[in-house]
């Protein structure tokens, strides 16, 4: 998720081991590059039967809907997005069954007792290879590591999931009340998916919200966790903070009141995409091209450019799920309302945050964590790149999780930071 939220859009997230290595970025390019033969593979999976089904098994083709999209729409965009990944992959819906376990509840207050399933998709690396999890932001779904895949699946055995309520994933009535309801919807189905998927001992890799999920993820099952990675995490920092100034005067404006009371009446930037119907694809053309193009170091290809807008368009359009966590978890400004600074003392997994130079999310709320934290930390920075460091310049990216990850690579960890991060 994204400050720009409140101008109405939202942040829509080979080389040799030796003793001393030190990856350089040609060296990460030749990963990228690997010219492995793809084989799409699809499991074969029940669907979902929750509301949003039915609705995209309507008789009316899109051109003739007011919303042109459906659950299939969201499968066959990531399909072709997928398809400039050069890795074989397997895609899957996986069963969570119907709610928490021993709970009274489904998933949260839902009325349907229909099981749910998270869509997943798995790039088998090397055998022994370490299992690296990968979790989207807000606004977002896996697909949105699309150029990563390549070159984290030639070390690691990559698994990509949508969280529940978003991507291709089910989308159950979301009526969570409060924010520890609201963080149990993703952790509890998070921990429900792993148990499906038969994990443990992995690398847990969070960008923004999903950093935010990640880490309170490990907090509450650290055993399942060997080390934690935050792409530029949200939840951090919370109001009393007292570096929230700015807020308190853009509230006192007629801009501000208006736009505070929209995020507590939960009004989302899905809604607004859904609210312009047949017009929604092109607004959020105008999006992608703008935004990754900004700090994008070689800049996103027309076919990229046109497969990403395409899959961006047909998650966020879907029926509202997920997407309505936002006021429970953060205030007007994207302040945490449970920050993860005040659980810093309690965080029991290594850690390795990941920020770029132009990253809104501010990096300075990790360093004064880590002076709190009890476990190994590091903090690296990434040139030429903002939010979505993995868009914006991949092979730095990998460089950092290659680097974050050393000790499970290479069972070295005197290793020298790679050339062009910072350590912050």
């Amino acid at each position: 998720m994204s400050r720009r939220w409140l101008s109405t859009s939202s942040s829509l997230g080979g080389f040799v081991a030796r003793r001393r290595f030190k990856l350089s970025m040609a060296e990460a390019e030749e990963i990228s590059s690997s010219s492995t033969t793809k084989v799409n593979i699809e499991s074969v999976a029940i669907p979902s039967k929750d509301s949003s089904s039915s609705s995209s098994r309507s008789l009316w083709p899109s051109v003739f809907r007011w919303i042109p999209t459906s659950t299939d729409h969201i499968i066959a965009a990531e399909k072709r997005l997928l398809s400039l990944v050069k890795t074989a992959y397997v895609q899957e819906q996986v069963n969570i069954g119907s709610g928490p376990p021993g709970s009274n509840v489904r998933w949260f207050r839902s009325t349907s007792d229909q099981p749910r399933f998270i869509n997943t998709v798995t790039f088998d690396g090397k055998e022994g290879s370490p299992t690296l999890v990968m979790v989207h932001g807000y606004g977002a779904s896996q697909g949105f590591f699309f150029r990563n895949f390549d070159a984290l699946a030639s070390r690691f055995k990559v698994i990509a999931m949508d969280q529940l309520g978003w991507g291709g994933s089910s989308r159950p009535d979301f009526t969570c009340k409060s924010t520890e309801e609201t963080e149990a919807w993703f952790i509890d189905s998070f921990e429900e998916w792993r148990k499906a998927k038969n994990l443990s001992n992995f690398i847990l890799l969070g960008h923004s919200f999903g950093g935010y999920v990640a880490a309170k993820y490990a907090l509450k099952h650290p055993e399942h966790v060997q080390h934690l990675i935050l792409v530029g995490p949200a939840g951090f920092s919370s109001e009393s903070d007292g570096k929230s100034e700015w807020l308190t005067k853009f509230r006192a404006t007629w801009k501000g009141a208006i736009l505070n009371h929209l995020w507590e009446s939960n009004f989302t930037p899905q809604k607004l995409i859904r609210g312009v119907g047949p017009w929604g694809p092109g607004l959020v053309q105008k999006y992608t091209t703008a935004r990754f193009s900004m700090h994008t170091t070689d800049g996103l290809t027309e076919e990229e450019s046109q497969l990403l807008t395409d899959y961006v368009y047909h998650t966020l359009a879907a029926k509202a799920s997920g997407e309505l966590c936002l006021k429970y978890i953060f205030s007007f400004g994207a302040f945490a309302r449970l920050p993860l600074l005040h659980s810093a003392s309690e965080w029991k997994v290594p850690t390795t945050f990941i920020y770029g130079y132009q990253d809104w999310m501010n990096y300075m709320g990790a360093q004064e964590a880590r002076k709190h934290m009890k476990v190994p930390c590091e903090i690296i920075r990434v040139p030429q790149a903002g939010h979505f460091v993995f868009i914006d310049n991949p092979l730095a990216f990998h460089s950092a999780i290659f680097y974050a990850c050393r000790k499970y690579l290479f069972q070295d960890e005197a290793q020298s930071l790679p050339e062009g991060l910072t350590a912050a």
